[in-house]
């Protein structure tokens, strides 16, 4: 077994135990029982409470089954490392002590007179050094230390002492430390238990797996880690898109099927059946027990036994009672148990119980049942139940004789594995389909499959050459699956973005003439947002418009279930069209649908795309905010989010180009050429913004001369300023004009404007005022702030130039001011060293600004601006309403506000 070093979780209970130390070391005393099932990590948040502790002198106490026999025992272990300190008792404490302790002879002490001189040891050791007195499994100590340590610990409030126990949940613990204060520990928080999952492994497993496994062992530590000595990442992984009860450790098992089996024959049947049972319907679970000639009051006695709880339906006192039963039954038990169970849901008309439970109980092949399995998978599916379809499914192709209908099941179970996020299962389960199937659509399906699993894990093997793969896909679908074959050219053109100039396997323009040639062959909303796409390929700009504003607008308009998957469309049509208000919408569009259906990854896809897009045409708060956000999700999702990276955003926060430009390396190593390119057009326009005009020229020149789709283009107008201010001017103009045609075709004012700037860089002094005029004006009707902060600028240093200090004054304060708002931190010192050359000081804010709050801090902040309570907002950002809290009071803290409606106010403010 791998050794787990901290403590997973648990901040609040450490908060808690942290502040009785504290307490301690300042003279105040306290006791706190730590209460749980076995294995919840007890003495694990003892230790780590107490171990390393400063200021304080530790005394650690365990209890042991072989002393609960002898009265005293534990006191005489307590004793003796405190024998130095007996002479401060009292004569009478004292040899109630020796006497207790077996180390004198006398009369049998009282035990509160034990208590008396305890208590008076800890206190004489307490005046050097406060003292913490650390008792585990306190259940197994003997009867009369457990009442001297509970009276001890009722009576430390004036001495500097700290005594912690924990113990499980017994009745007679309980009874016997009553009056000291409870902390009863639950499972570990979902993050928390998958966390310590995926660490106790020797291999990966995938976030959804793992997530399901730590809910169905209740977050039990011990259980966890137990299941990582036992099974392997590809096991458990299985276990985790199941029905199945989850098979716990060797040492809980054992525990509670002695409990099971101590309550008799008929009992243990029954608690078969319920821990086969998926549903807890009584009625359901008492129709089996009928069939299998069970009493009547047979699960009154199982509740009796503790084993249960009966309310609307049965629950099991905890998950690993269910798990601990259904294990340690034999194969032709449980078999017996499914057969009553799917006998009951038949009687019921219960179909997919039916269905599950005859599977359960079947041996070898069954295509009868297999039939039956894969009808409850195609109903699970359209409750969105994809985890549930993909087990169903897999169990569906066990029972199916091999063949192409053997393959089709095993790729739709792939396939609802993927939707869930199960990437590792989702890949094994294609490994058992045949190489090469002879059906032609299940055949695609697999190339889909494969290339999503390739996008997902990031694999340099299959990114370079997924759109060539989808095309193969979709020639597979031609004729036989329209909605398919659409849908895999929209995932090639999706991959066609993400790889950039990287693409193998097939060119843009072969793409774009597939992609061409099906939407004119097939009608529908696909076909013509497929033409959309074509046309961006393949049509002269001014071509190309209408189709792909058409192609937008559909996007725009469709439901919320299927605009939340068109991230990438979104995206890039909205960056063809110049459309950024448009683009901004709709991805805030898709992104609230894929919140409200709690589809995390995609909400990851388009977050991600959102922080990219807001660089060109937004801003960089907006960009923070939304990569904030990504960190967020991950974290709900199981990911590490440490390393949530946009490269190009780093390059605007002025991380070193060095490590931008690695990040772009490895992102190209791996197939990500979107990535990479972003970042390095990040940096050149760093160097634009510090005044390195040569360095920006010759980084942005490979990319403009070899132009890729719809993202060169914004790229322009900052060639544009380098080739000018590095002495190629004449190569400038041949992109000015190429960014006044895209204006004139798309009717952008946000194209229109940057149009306007780059002809105001390429004109003579004399010419070029009203370009940047004209631009300034064109630009305040945009979202586009920074590229209106540009205009101001390079008109205020063109002003300068002519010597017109105090209009280019006025012109780089409202620069400035654009600046500090949209985040664009890299113009600043360039807009500042102008202002000090006409003599002008930056105006200061008249008050607090948002740009002092945090992404995270301006993210809740809106969401209360705009009326969200503090658990809608929770639920939004997937953290909790403390958390929250957390973040308004230091919001209202930073703003000098002190209620919602001030917030909503001040915010306004700082938008107009």
């Amino acid at each position: 077994m791998i050794t787990i070093g901290g403590l997973f979780g648990r901040d609040d209970e450490r908060r808690r135990l942290g502040l009785l130390l504290g307490n301690a070391r300042n003279g105040r005393g306290g006791s706190l029982l730590i209460t749980g099932e076995p294995g919840i990590g007890k003495t694990a948040l003892l230790e780590a409470s107490t171990t390393g502790a400063t200021g304080l002198s530790m005394l650690r106490l365990d209890g042991f089954e072989s002393e609960m026999t002898l009265p005293y025992a534990a006191i005489q272990r307590l004793t003796i490392p405190l024998s130095e300190h007996l002479p401060a008792l009292s004569e009478r404490q004292l040899q109630a002590i020796e006497v207790a302790s077996g180390i004198a002879e006398g009369p049998p002490p009282d035990r509160f007179l034990v208590g008396l001189g305890v208590l008076g040891l800890l206190a004489a050791a307490a005046v050097k050094t406060p003292v913490v007195c650390a008792v585990d499994d306190a259940h197994l100590l003997d009867q009369e230390s457990l009442d001297v340590m509970a009276f001890v610990a009722r009576r430390i409030a004036v001495e500097p002492v700290a005594m912690l126990f924990a113990a499980r949940d017994e009745e007679t613990v309980a009874a016997r430390m009553g009056g000291v204060p409870e902390l009863a520990l639950g499972g570990l928080d979902q993050e928390s238990a998958t966390a310590l999952l995926s660490r106790s492994l020797a291999a990966p497993i995938d976030p959804a797996s793992a997530a399901a496994i730590a809910r169905a062992t209740g977050g039990n530590p011990l259980a966890l880690i137990d299941l990582a000595d036992g099974l392997s990442a590809q096991e458990l992984g299985g276990l985790g898109l199941g029905n199945d009860p989850i098979p716990v450790g060797r040492r809980l098992e054992a525990h509670y099927v002695r409990r099971v089996r101590q309550a008799g024959d008929e009992v243990q049947q029954w608690v078969l059946l319920a821990a086969a049972d998926t549903t807890g319907n009584i009625d359901f679970i008492t129709s089996a027990a009928r069939a299998m000639g069970l009493g009547e009051d047979v699960l009154d006695q199982a509740e009796a036994a503790g084993l249960v709880e009966l309310r609307e339906t049965v629950r099991f006192r905890h998950p690993l009672v269910r798990s601990a039963v259904y294990n340690a039954a034999s194969g032709a038990e449980r078999r017996r148990a499914h057969r009553a169970l799917a006998g009951a849901a038949d009687r019921l008309g219960m179909v997919e119980l039916e269905a599950w439970h005859s599977a359960k109980a079947t041996l070898g092949a069954d295509a009868h049942v297999a039939d039956r399995l894969e009808h409850a998978a195609d109903l699970a599916a359209r409750r969105g139940g994809f985890a549930s379809r993909a087990s169903i499914l897999t169990r569906a192709a066990e029972l199916t004789p091999p063949g192409s209908v053997k393959d089709s099941r095993l790729v739709g179970a792939a396939e609802a594995a993927l939707a869930v996020g199960a990437a590792q299962i989702a890949h094994e389960l294609l490994e058992r389909v045949d190489a090469d199937p002879a059906d032609r659509v299940d055949r695609g399906r697999m190339i889909v499959v494969r290339c999503a699993l390739g996008t997902f894990t990031v694999d340099p093997a299959v990114l370079p050459i997924a759109a060539a793969e989808l095309v193969r896909a979709a020639d597979d679908f031609h004729g036989l699956d329209t909605e398919r074959e659409q849908r895999a050219l929209l995932k090639a053109f999706e991959s066609c973005a993400n790889t950039d100039r990287l693409m193998q396997g097939i060119s843009p323009y072969d793409l774009g003439l597939r992609i061409e040639a099906v939407s004119k062959s097939d009608g529908g909303l696909d076909a013509t947002i497929l033409a959309g796409f074509g046309s961006l390929i393949l049509k002269p700009y001014a071509d190309a418009v209408p189709h792909a504003r058409a192609a937008f607008d559909a996007i725009l308009e469709l439901p919320d279930r299927e605009i939340m998957h068109m991230g990438t469309a979104i995206a890039s049509l909205g960056t063809f069209l110049w459309d950024a208000a448009g683009r901004r919408t709709g991805l805030a569009r898709a992104a609230a649908a894929a919140r409200d259906a709690g589809a995390l990854q995609v909400l990851d896809a388009l977050m991600w795309m959102t922080s990219l897009s807001e660089l060109t045409g937004g801003t960089v708060r907006r960009a923070e905010e939304a990569i904030e956000q990504v960190r967020e999700v991950r974290l709900a999702m199981g990911y590490d989010a440490e390393n949530v990276i946009n490269a190009a955003l780093m390059a605007w926060a002025g991380s070193p180009r060095n490590v931008v430009l690695a990040i772009a390396d490895g992102a190209n190593a791996v197939g990500f050429g979107g990535v990479g390119a972003s970042a390095i057009a990040a940096v050149g326009l760093r160097d634009v913004a510090e005044g390195n005009y040569r360095d920006a020229y010759d980084r942005l020149k490979p990319l403009v001369q070899e132009p890729f789709l719809h993202v060169t283009p914004t790229q322009y107008p900052d060639f544009v300023e380098a080739a000018v201010r590095s002495g190629h001017a004449h190569l400038a103009q041949q992109y000015v004009d190429l960014l006044v045609g895209r204006a004139e075709a798309n009717d952008s004012l946000w194209c229109r404007g940057v149009a306007e700037r780059t002809r105001a860089l390429v004109s003579e002094d004399s010419a070029a005022e009203p370009y940047f005029v004209a631009a300034i004006q064109t630009l305040e009707q945009t979202v586009a702030e920074i590229d209106l902060g540009r205009a101001h600028l390079l008109y205020g240093e063109w002003l300068r130039r002519m010597r017109r200090r105090r209009e280019a004054g006025e012109q780089l304060q409202v620069a400035l001011q654009h600046f500090d708002h949209s985040g664009a931190q890299i113009f600043v010192p360039r807009t500042r060293a102008e202002l000090d050359a006409v003599g002008a000081k930056p105006v200061a804010r008249s008050g607090p600004g948002t740009s002092d709050l945090t992404s995270q801090e301006l993210t809740v902040a809106r969401l209360a601006a705009v009326g969200h309570t503090n658990p809608g907002i929770a639920a939004n950002l997937f953290i909790s309403a403390n958390t929250v809290d957390y973040h308004l009071r230091k919001v209202f803290q930073k703003l000098g506000i002190s209620s919602r409606r001030q917030l909503a106010d001040k915010l306004k403010a700082a938008d107009d």
